[in-house]
């Protein structure tokens, strides 16, 4: 039997979870969509607060919402709508994106938030029937769309967990997986290594590219982004310097060539070690990554960061002992380990990649059982970029 299993979607991807999202189009339907998920076991929802309005980040705003609906890792997806085009534009979006069950419900024509709810949550509970009938079966390595992430970085950050994230990362790009380093501000001062390891000079050059684009959105505005990180609580972590945070932040990403570099929420169009430009908000970054199909995510945390993701299950590595022996409802593993001289960084690697098959498999991570469905539409409000 295959050491990975997974539900086979019929374009070809895999999901490793069979949720039924309750997605709403609109912010005042996030409460509903809540609580739906709160209602039916198997539905989970997000929330967040754009209502419709079409400017300069629609696209990307489009983008995010269309992606996630076809998350692999949804069986099916229920749209929220108060009826409008635009609703009607970024549903036609999701239909070309993948092969998802799609399912849309609209407040006018049901014509109450009571109505509404009634009948989200009768649909909701009949497609979490069908999801529970679906038999996992076995997986090739491919079918893995990994994200990279780290939050609440600390001075052990780049010597325990982030370097045995990026040996678990290498494991699985060389049996043909896919796996995502993202946040742009996170590299800045270790670019040019990212780019020495690209796999052809076309790729290095995006990597210095997309870090210097990000510069210039900073700098029009008279702001120092190399002057003002660390962030405070990188620096109460231990971290002195925006490059010393950069580097450990890049170890994530182990030391396999760069296949592509993807704008923000894009889908990697083929297997491979990949870097998104995003911003270094945790919850942006995680929101990015389940538009752009990642299907499993390792986040790394000096700090204890409590950030889930309703469609992608959130693998917490803790980078020292102190907060990983502490916040264990919180914390999957302890990388902090390695530091005590109690594991070598090669075994908490192998730990990590096995973890990530365990939780691929069907085993719940501690976000999942928190329910940690943390959510955030990024924008960028007219900038440079």
């Amino acid at each position: 039997m295959s050491a990975l299993t997974g539900f086979k979607r019929s374009d070809g991807r895999w999901g490793f979870r069979n949720h039924v999202l309750v997605l709403p189009l609109h912010q005042v339907l996030s409460n509903t969509a809540r609580e739906v998920e709160g209602l039916v076991d198997g539905a989970v929802a997000v929330s967040h607060d754009w209502s419709g309005e079409v400017d300069s980040d629609f696209e990307r705003i489009a983008k995010v919402l269309a992606g996630i609906a076809n998350n692999p890792n949804n069986f099916a997806t229920i749209f929220l709508t108060v009826g409008t085009p635009i609703e009607t534009e970024i549903i036609t979006r999701s239909r070309s994106l993948g092969a998802t069950e799609l399912h849309v419900l609209s407040l006018s024509e049901l014509g109450s938030m009571t109505a509404l709810l009634a009948h989200a949550t009768n649909l909701a509970t009949q497609l979490t029937q069908k999801a529970t009938a679906v038999v996992r079966v076995d997986a090739p390595m491919s079918a893995i769309v990994l994200g990279l992430e780290c939050g609440g970085s600390d001075a052990y950050s780049g010597i325990t967990a982030n370097p045995a994230l990026g040996l678990a990362s290498d494991r699985l790009v060389a049996q043909g997986a896919t796996s995502i380093l993202a946040e742009t501000m996170e590299i800045l001062g270790s670019e040019h290594l990212l780019a020495a390891r690209a796999i052809t000079p076309e790729v290095g050059k995006q990597i210095i590219d997309v870090v210097a684009r990000y510069e210039r959105s900073i700098s029009y505005e008279g702001i120092d982004i190399r002057g003002a990180q660390p962030s405070r609580g990188n620096i109460e972590g231990g971290l002195s310097t925006l490059e010393e945070k950069s580097l450990g932040a890049a170890k994530k990403a182990g030391s396999a060539q760069f296949t592509g570099v993807l704008e923000y929420a894009d889908t990697p169009p083929t297997p491979g070690l990949y870097f998104m430009d995003t911003p270094g908000h945790d919850i942006e970054q995680l929101t990015a990554f389940a538009g752009a199909g990642v299907n499993i995510t390792v986040f790394t945390t000096g700090r204890g960061t409590p950030t889930g993701s309703a469609v992608m299950p959130t693998i917490k590595v803790a980078t020292n002992s102190e907060m990983g022996l502490v916040l264990t409802d919180l914390i999957d593993l302890n990388a902090g380990t390695i530091s005590d001289g109690v594991q070598t960084l090669d075994e908490v690697g192998d730990l990590i990649y096995q973890e990530i098959l365990d939780v691929a498999n069907g085993k719940l991570a501690k976000a999942e059982i928190n329910g940690q469905h943390e959510f955030n539409l990024s924008r960028l409000y007219g900038s440079t970029l």
